[in-house]
């Protein structure tokens, strides 16, 4: 009779540890989050014959291509030393890369032929960045790029044959361009100047002719041509804020610099993104984001095409990432807020839709938390947005709390699933991500809002933001740490130097902790926007005072609590003798800092095993310094 009633006992409570057990969330291995995808970087050839992607070999990654005809795949490159880093196809079906040698600061740009798959060394250049401006539809072996080979400082327009590596300057920058806008057809004829403070459109009419100014405005208004509205026409799309709060879709005549129309606006929020046909010259559609994406469409056919993309994957945020020239062959990314997404082919004729990838087929959605937008008003009546995840714990009140200030400063968080905050909310903490004033998105009086305010009212925001946590019960006043990359690695040192109560703790990642150094240091061809810097961070002179009081590396002797601090050796916008020396004068203090540096790696860590080593720093860190207290 003993053992029946032990052996009912002992069933009773096993049964009772299974149920809390099946309740308990899986904690993820941390290589689930942020290993590297197994395919990436989706193109299709403007042929439509091939789906191009990188992918690893030998841990580097290189182009594969899958024939869309019989979905045959096959390694295109196979390097083993160094990974390729960009690529792109040209009109004649080449594919254009580059591979980033890092450690010799490097760059070298590849072609490759489909037909005989013959690798062609086209540039191979130090010291020097490059990016592709446009296709020459008249003559497909030409793409134009802008380099800064001549000057550092200025980037020149050349055109690149990719078939024969010849290489000419096209357009001679004066010193003053800051971006370059091509027509339908590949060549330039829009063009922004800027001094740093004031920015000027200028236009021509064709190549033979020089530009002239025709819209000269203020950093504090933006006019971002988009496209010309139809072939050797004058009129263009641009997004511009100029006479109104929000960015909007505007056409404007080319010639006189006068706005035409207004094409589309939003009372709440600024358009932020176009997406026009070059191939069928028409809008497809216009999108925005006030707490979620949100989108209109401008024309019959790309309406249909979503709506039954909108039917075959429903309920996840679909966008077309590219198309063949007779766009019947569509390349769709797909994702939520638990989702990292997939990868289609979508055939617009045959309206089937084919799966191509997971980005990462270990997320299991039911086990991820929802990204919630919510708002909240500042100390000072000003309407702060952001987005709250919750843990899958029974528990939703007096939780951890991880403050996420986003890098920019004059960026944005967004909708959408982000694999640092699901890790954080897997391990059971409330992870937070403010929209602080000068954040995107929001119309120029928000984003003016935080001008000469980066260590006064934006950080003021993160805190209230805190409060507003506490107030709300959210949050657990004894367990919030805050956490941030570049300038959100920035209000993380903010946070914990003028607010030691507020936090028990902080993560940085390639932080920025000293405002001189940062601005002294900026690179050449950064130099253009160093006067619209002054204005809207601060002036190493006039403002010197202010800087001073809000750089981290003044102020070693205001913090209290454990840093957990990692930085690239080459991240070029950090200088490793200042942090060094920031990091010996806290442990001279007694602060607990653990400090890491990676030789090879630039701001954000590619290799995967540091990637991983890092996170795994990270759930310790946060376990010892902040779950574990109460």
């Amino acid at each position: 009779m003993r053992r029946l009633c032990c052996l009912i006992i002992f069933i009773a409570v096993t049964i009772v540890f299974n149920s809390c057990s099946d309740n308990r969330v899986r904690k993820i291995p941390v290589i689930s989050f942020f290993k590297t995808p197994e395919k990436s970087a989706f193109h299709i050839s403007p042929n439509g014959k091939y789906i191009s992607y990188l992918k690893l070999y030998q841990e580097k990654l290189n182009i594969y291509v899958q024939t869309i005809a019989d979905g045959k795949e096959s390694r295109i490159t196979s390097f083993a030393d160094y990974p390729v880093k960009d690529y792109f196809w040209s009109l004649n079906n080449e594919l254009i890369f580059n591979k980033d040698l890092t450690d010799i600061n490097q760059y070298q740009l590849f072609a490759l032929n489909m037909q005989d798959r013959k690798l062609k060394k086209l540039l191979s250049l130090t010291k020097v960045k490059f990016r592709l401006i446009s296709r020459n539809q008249n003559n497909k072996d030409l793409i134009n790029i802008v380099m800064n080979k001549r000057d550092s400082a200025i980037f020149d327009v050349y055109k690149l044959n990719t078939q024969t590596g010849e290489l000419k300057l096209y357009i001679k920058n004066p010193g003053n361009i800051t971006e370059w806008y091509p027509a339908a057809e590949g060549n330039i004829r829009l063009a922004k100047a800027s001094d740093g403070v004031n920015e000027t459109i200028l236009f021509r009419q064709d190549d033979k002719l020089p530009f002239k100014p025709i819209i000269s405005n203020n950093f504090r208004n933006s006019v971002t041509p988009i496209t010309f509205t139809g072939t050797g026409g004058n009129h263009f799309y641009a997004l511009s804020n100029l006479n109104r709060d929000k960015t909007a879709l505007v056409e404007i005549n080319a010639e006189t610099g006068k706005e035409v129309r207004m094409v589309y606006d939003r009372k709440t929020a600024d358009i932020g993104e176009v997406n026009f046909s070059r191939n069928k010259h028409r809008l497809d559609m216009v999108n925005w984001e006030e707490a979620k994406p949100e989108r209109l469409f401008m024309n019959r056919d790309i309406k249909l095409i979503y709506e039954n993309l909108s039917k075959l994957l429903p309920d996840h945020q679909i966008k077309i990432i590219d198309r063949d020239t007779s766009e019947n062959e569509l390349l769709i990314s797909t994702y939520t807020d638990r989702s990292p997404g997939s990868v289609y082919l979508y055939k617009v004729d045959s309206k089937t839709l084919t799966k191509l990838t997971d980005f990462n087929p270990d997320i299991k959605v039911e086990e991820m938390c929802a990204m919630k937008p919510v708002s909240y008003k500042a100390s000072d009546g000003l309407l702060i947005n952001g987005y709250l995840t919750l843990p899958q714990t029974k528990k939703q009140t007096n939780l951890p709390v991880i403050m996420m200030p986003h890098n920019g400063p004059w960026s944005r968080n967004s909708w959408g699933y982000n694999a640092e905050v699901q890790f954080l909310a897997n391990r059971g903490y409330a992870v937070f991500q403010v929209n602080y004033r000068g954040s995107t998105g929001y119309g120029k009086a928000f984003k003016s809002a935080g001008y000469k305010e980066v260590g006064g009212k934006m950080q003021q925001d993160i805190t209230d933001g805190v409060q507003w946590l506490i107030v709300n019960k959210i949050a657990n006043p004894k367990q919030i740490a805050i956490f941030g990359g570049g300038f959100g690695g920035f209000s993380a040192l903010h946070g914990v130097s003028f607010n030691p109560k507020l936090y028990q703790c902080a993560v940085v990642q390639y932080g920025l902790i000293n405002f001189f150094t940062y601005i002294k240091d900026v690179p050449p061809y950064l130099k253009p926007y160093l006067s619209m810097t002054y204005e809207m961070v601060g002036n190493p002179e006039k403002d010197a005072d202010m800087l001073r009081s809000i750089s981290p590396v003044f102020h070693t002797d205001k913090i209290k609590v454990p840093l957990l601090i990692f930085q690239g050796a080459k991240d070029p916008r950090a200088n490793i003798s200042e942090l060094n020396q920031f990091v010996r004068d806290l442990r001279s203090r007694d602060v607990t800092v653990k400090y890491v540096l990676k030789e090879n790696e630039r701001t954000y860590f590619r290799n995967e095993q540091n990637r991983l080593a890092m996170y795994a720093e990270i759930e310790a860190f946060l376990e010892t310094n902040l779950k574990n207290r109460k």
